[in-house]
């Protein structure tokens, strides 16, 4: 007869091997009034969040990769959200922003005055990309390699790490490391 001491510890090895990552469902309301249940989509879905701030200069230059990047994905099941944290923003403010920088049309915004996703996903900065499919988080960190520090960029981008974990995860695998860490404007705690 096996000893308990022994069985215990390759039982929970076994268990903890099959374990699936999940995400517990978010529920947040977008600037034009629709609710949605972020950060656990269906099977064969994904959610891709964009953390943005009108008034940051760094996410201003990534409007029209961020804008390219939700429109070449949208029809392979990926939906794109633009979540503003600053707290003192407002729809106005957002929307302005939103056809400034040719963003009106690319996903629903979605002001997290609250925090709420910024706890549950922990960007640090703007912009910041999180990557979320039925298994939970793929992804969050840098759009590219675009910016090597603040005031600091390259001619182009030489490293396109967000789309390569949007079609990794299309492809049904990952590609480590799932984190970056992004360049951009800090994100005030509440």
């Amino acid at each position: 007869m096996p000893r308990l001491s022994f069985v215990v510890p390759v039982l929970l090895l076994s268990l903890a091997s099959v374990a699936v990552r999940t995400t517990a469902a978010l529920r947040v309301t977008d600037t034009d009034g629709k609710q949605w249940s972020l950060l656990s989509p269906s099977e064969h879905q994904f959610d891709l969040l964009f953390f943005l701030a009108t008034d940051c200069p760094i996410s201003n230059r990534y409007a029209p990769e961020i804008s390219r990047i939700c429109s070449d994905y949208r029809e392979r099941g990926v939906r794109c959200f633009f979540v503003y944290p600053d707290m003192a923003t407002d729809a106005a403010a957002v929307s302005a922003h939103r056809r400034e920088y040719g963003l009106a049309a690319a996903a629903p915004a979605i002001i997290d005055r609250d925090h709420s996703l910024v706890r549950a996903v922990g960007p640090r900065v703007t912009p910041e990309a999180a990557l979320y499919s039925s298994n939970g988080r793929a992804y969050r960190g840098r759009i590219d390699d675009w910016y090597v520090d603040v005031g600091r960029s390259r001619r182009q981008a030489t490293q396109h790490d967000l789309r390569l974990r949007i079609e990794a995860a299309l492809a049904g695998r990952s590609i480590a490391p799932a984190e970056t860490e992004a360049v951009g404007c800090f994100i005030a705690n509440p």
